[in-house]
This record gives structure tokens, C-alpha cells and sequence, in this order.
């Protein structure tokens, strides 16, 4: 058509509408099904977890009954499948990342001293629970009810157990107090060395990397877990049993609470000073985890990168959070052997003195590395009863609660070795505060998500707002998400 008749027909010159395309006719117009929230799933694994528990139980549902022991079971076995290398090479990884911070020692020791301040506070306020409520009186339970743990524990074995007969057993039998003697020697050689270390360092970086890498996908699959380990603790054990340890049970969960909600705000107030809540909202996905998952050292990858996106260091960090998944332990170490002694003592008729209680406080303080591992508690108590000369088949009472329990436990431990990190950086001056202030609650598959996108020269991290801006193991972490 000549230019003359497009003017006189200025009809034609419009360009014809533009006809909307499908909704699902190509990526950018496809409709994404939401992503559940990871703490929703958590509370959906729980709640269907208590369900199907109690149909197993009321209705002697055999098959419903071995489904929920092996679904926990596999869960918890891909746990503890990655400790044992988890820890040697994050121990290792994290001492020869001191060479990277300022007055490394110093940070070493205030991380030490405040482990062992709230750790202590935390005693207290366990034996004070303990006093004030009596929790072994009007159980029913007497002592043949009890029977002596397989695995105890005493001074002698803590000290002679820290050095292995051999490199390979502490592997193969999961002795995490062995595996972090090891791998702390490993790391001060690697120091001394210097650069001629290097290629070590950096063979361990990448299988620490890998390994965490791994433990992302278990971490996934907590929903999952969480309904096989409840159900089946529904199942086994029976709201009757729980019945027998009310008190008991409930004074865990109060000593843990007061621990989380009130110690620990304090000490972000006082000590840090900084907002507690955004401490918990940056934290919570460890916490909730740690939860579910009832493992310090399963939990750790997320401990850490909650810990860097609340602005500590990553060399910091990236020492602080490992050394306290295997020695910083409120819950296990402090709260729960200080109530189970008093427990213990009333079931067998035993009067404890002044001298008993400031016992437990010690040994709670200095023993607390016994508890390394996924059965640390128990290691614990046996301890303590065992420096107290109280009876070993105590122990046996507690077992049957005790999945009830260790979850409050280990949640509590989790938010301590978060803080820590915190409160020292905070005073030391090298707390990124703006990043502190930005972390929100993201949900735990983002973690992963922002490790991914590091790795391909995705978005940076808190550059230019200070210290702890760094990336973390596979990737950067950014202040939000």
C-alpha cells in the first residue's frame, strides 16, 4: 500500500491489538505453586506425626506402627551418617580460620568464658526449678523401675576417652569428643606449618563444603522425619507414660524456656546491646530445626549461617559455631542433668546437700564437652550421677521420655551457640550491625538456595556495610531474603 492511501485510510495504519497469550504458555507467564514455609511444614510434620501416632496406638495399627520407627530411624541414620566428618573437618577448617581473625586468642577465650557464664546461669536456674517443684514426688515410679544405660560415663573416662587408641575407631563408633581431639591437632599442626599446609586446607575446605552440601538435602527431608519420630514416640510410649513424668517434663520445657526467652534477651540487652527479638528472627531456622532434628551437630550448618547472617564474621563463625556444636550445650549439660539429679534423688530417697548442688553446677560447667554427639545427655547424666554417687539405674527412668525431651534440649543448646558468637562480636566490636538489624527469618531452603546462586556469581552479600559481609560456605549471605 503507497503512502497516500495509509493517510487516507488512517483505520489501517493502527497496528492490530496485541492478543494476550496463554497463562501458561511460556515461563514467564506459567503459574508457580507457592512454597510452603519450612517452619509450616514443621508444624504440619508435627501435628500429623501426633495423628498418626495416636491412630497406631489406639487402633494397634502393627504396620502404621514399624513405618514411623523407620522413617525416624533412616532420617535420624543420615544425620549421624555426616557427623563424624562434619565435625573433624569444620573443627579443622574452623582453628586454621583464626589465622585469618585479629586477636584470634582473645576471641577464643570470651567465646570459652561466655559459654561457661550461661551455661551456669542456666544450672541455676535448672536446680531452682527443681527445688521449688520436686518433680520425682507422686510419679508412682520406684527404683526397680530403673535399670543401668549401656553407654555411662565418668570423670576417668572423660579424661582418659578424649585421646583415641587409633584413627579410625572414633569414626566408626561415633566418639565426636575423639573426632574434635583430632581434628583440633590437625588444625594447630596445619597453623605451624604455614603455607606448606596449604593444599591440606584447602582439600578440607572443599570436603567441608561437600559435606554440608549433602547434609542440606537430610535437612530437607526434616517434615518428613518429624512425623516418623513423633508418631512413633506417640505410638511406643503413650500420653500414660508421659502422664507418670508431667512435672518432670514441664520443667524442662519451663527451665529451657526461661533459658531462651529470658536469659538469653538479657545478655543481647545487657552484654551485646543489641534488639534480642531480631536476634531470635535471624535464628529461628536453626532453632526450629535443632528442634526437629534433636542434633547440635546436624543442625550446624544452618547454626552457622543464621550465626553470619546476623552479622558475625565468617572467620569467627565459622570457629565459634562448631566448637560450641560439640561443647556449648544449655540444654543437655546444664537444665536437663540438674533437674534428672534431683528427679533421680527423690525416686531413690536420697537427700542431696548444698555441697551435691554446687557439684552439679561444676561438673554442668566443665563437663559439658562429654555431651558431644547425638547422645550426649545421657553421656552427661551418667556423669553427673556417677560424681554425686547416686544411683546409675536412674538413668533407665528417663529413657522412655526422653525423645520428648531432647527436643526442647536441643533447641536450647542451637540458640545458645548462635548467641555466644553474637555477644562476643558485639563487644569485640566487630558485630555488623546493620546486618544484625536487617536478618529476618528466612526460611531454611533459602539457605541453600543462596549457597547455589554464590556459586554462580549471584547476588553479593552485606559489601560495604561493614564487618562480617563475607561469604559463607557456598556462597554469599545476604543481610535479608
Amino acid at each position: 500500500m503507497s503512502a497516500s492511501a495509509s493517510a487516507a485510510n488512517p483505520e489501517s495504519a493502527k497496528p492490530e491489538p496485541a492478543i494476550p497469550e496463554p497463562a501458561d504458555s511460556g515461563p514467564k507467564g506459567s503459574r508457580r505453586i507457592p512454597k510452603v514455609p519450612f517452619w509450616a511444614q514443621i508444624v504440619a510434620g508435627l501435628v500429623l506425626g501426633v495423628v498418626l501416632g495416636w491412630i497406631t496406638r489406639s487402633y494397634d495399627v502393627r504396620w502404621l506402627h514399624t513405618t514411623l520407627d523407620q522413617v525416624g530411624h533412616i532420617f535420624v541414620q543420615l544425620l549421624k551418617l555426616a557427623v563424624a566428618p562434619l565435625v573433624f573437618f569444620a573443627i579443622l577448617v574452623s582453628i586454621t580460620n583464626l589465622r585469618k581473625v585479629n586477636n584470634a586468642a582473645r576471641l577464643a577465650s570470651r567465646t570459652l568464658l561466655w559459654f561457661m557464664i550461661t551455661s551456669l546461669v542456666a544450672v541455676g536456674i535448672g536446680l531452682l526449678i527443681g527445688l521449688l517443684t520436686n518433680p520425682g514426688a507422686g510419679t508412682g515410679l520406684t527404683p526397680k523401675d530403673g535399670k543401668k544405660p549401656e553407654h555411662a560415663g565418668s570423670w576417668l573416662d572423660f579424661l582418659t576417652g578424649i585421646v583415641p587408641t587409633d584413627v579410625i575407631t572414633p569414626f566408626t563408633e561415633l566418639n565426636v569428643l575423639q573426632i574434635v581431639f583430632m581434628a583440633a591437632v590437625a588444625g594447630i599442626a596445619a597453623l605451624k606449618l604455614g603455607e606448606r599446609a596449604k593444599p591440606i586446607l584447602t582439600l578440607s575446605e572443599s570436603v567441608l563444603e561437600l559435606l554440608q552440601k549433602a547434609l542440606w538435602w537430610v535437612i530437607r527431608l526434616a517434615p518428613i522425619g518429624t512425623v516418623g519420630l513423633i508418631g512413633y514416640a506417640i505410638a511406643d510410649y503413650g500420653w500414660d507414660l508421659i502422664g507418670k513424668y508431667a512435672t518432670f517434663t514441664a520443667d524442662i520445657y519451663i527451665g529451657c524456656a526461661l533459658v531462651l526467652f529470658g536469659v538469653y534477651p538479657l545478655v543481647l540487652a545487657l552484654a551485646a546491646k543489641v534488639n534480642p527479638v531480631q536476634f531470635f528472627r535471624g535464628a529461628w531456622p536453626a532453632i526450629q530445626l535443632a528442634f526437629v532434628s534433636r542434633s547440635s551437630v546436624g543442625t550446624m550448618p544452618v547454626t552457622q549461617r543464621v550465626t553470619e547472617r546476623l552479622g558475625v564474621p565468617k572467620e569467627y563463625a565459622s570457629f565459634a559455631v562448631p566448637f560450641g556444636a560439640t561443647t556449648k550445650m544449655d540444654g543437655c549439660a546444664a537444665i536437663y542433668p540438674a533437674l534428672a539429679a534431683i528427679f533421680i534423688a527423690q525416686i531413690f530417697g536420697v537427700s542431696l546437700s548444698i555441697g551435691d548442688y554446687l557439684l552439679i553446677a561444676f561438673v554442668s560447667v566443665v563437663g559439658s564437652a562429654a555431651t558431644a554427639g547425638l547422645t550426649g545427655a545421657t553421656v552427661m547424666l551418667t556423669l553427673t550421677l556417677s560424681t554425686l554417687g547416686l544411683p546409675l539405674e536412674g538413668v533407665g527412668l528417663l529413657m522412655a521420655i526422653d525423645p520428648i525431651l531432647d527436643m526442647v534440649r536441643t533447641a536450647t543448646n542451637v540458640a545458645g551457640q548462635a548467641l555466644v558468637p553474637v555477644v562476643v562480636a558485639a563487644r569485640e566490636k566487630i558485630l555488623d550491625h546493620r546486618a544484625y538489624d536487617t536478618a529476618t527469618s528466612s526460611p531454611v531452603d533459602a539457605y541453600e538456595d543462596q549457597g547455589e546462586h554464590g556459586e554462580r556469581g549471584g547476588h553479593g552479600g552485606h559489601g560495604g556495610h561493614g564487618t562480617g559481609g563475607g561469604r559463607t560456605a557456598d556462597g554469599p549471605l545476604p543481610a535479608t531474603a
